[in-house]
């Protein structure tokens, strides 16, 4: 049994993750886990995919960053679905597929994986160093406070009885974020 996995970082990647979801479904994923989360936050879905998972299927991803944020994390999906019987496929490994169902396919997907990591800090250093710089030269103003802004919405949900957790899902804002605008507003 094929099972798919998609996963964008933000709300906003609606059309890639429907493009995720349809590729998936036209390889013949009889089972799809999806979720709009960042890689570095509790992805559920994953989770649950990997519990779901038996003997004989393949977990499916489109891309690897979709999957894993670090080599390690990687390793430690690739050591559990092993474990488990269970192989893991990536339908554009740089324009074409790869499965660990052979030692070449674990090899290169160690090999990227690590890779792809050494990008990701490469390109966060990068971030880093920028702001850094627009901060000495007054450029930089942060990024736009976007929960702030939908407190009177919170207001409004919280009045007509809904609760933190529920206000955060509708409005698309972290839970922390209205527990915090929430006790703010009330002091």
């Amino acid at each position: 049994m094929l099972i798919g996995y998609g996963r964008t970082s933000t709300f906003d990647q609606i059309a890639g993750l429907e493009a995720q979801i349809e590729h998936l479904t036209a390889i013949g994923c009889t089972k799809t886990f999806t979720e709009q989360v960042s890689s570095i936050a509790e992805r559920e879905q994953l989770n649950l995919a990997l519990e779901f998972v038996r003997e004989g299927d393949a977990l499916v991803v489109t891309r690897l960053d979709r999957l894993a944020r670090s080599t390690s994390d990687l390793l430690r999906i690739i050591d559990l679905l092993d474990s488990k019987g269970v192989a893991l496929s990536i339908l554009d490994f740089g324009g074409a597929a790869v499965d660990t169902k052979s030692p070449t396919g674990k090899l290169m997907l160690t090999m990227f994986g690590a890779l792809a990591q050494f990008e990701r800090e490469l390109m966060l250093v990068r971030q880093r160093e920028g702001i850094e710089r627009a901060m000495r030269e007054g450029k930089y103003q942060g990024r736009a406070p976007t929960a702030r802004r939908r407190l009177p919405e919170m207001r409004k949900l919280a009045e007509e009885g809904l609760s933190p957790p529920e206000i955060a899902n509708r409005l698309q804002v972290s839970r922390a974020s209205v527990y915090r605008l929430l006790k703010e507003d009330r002091a």
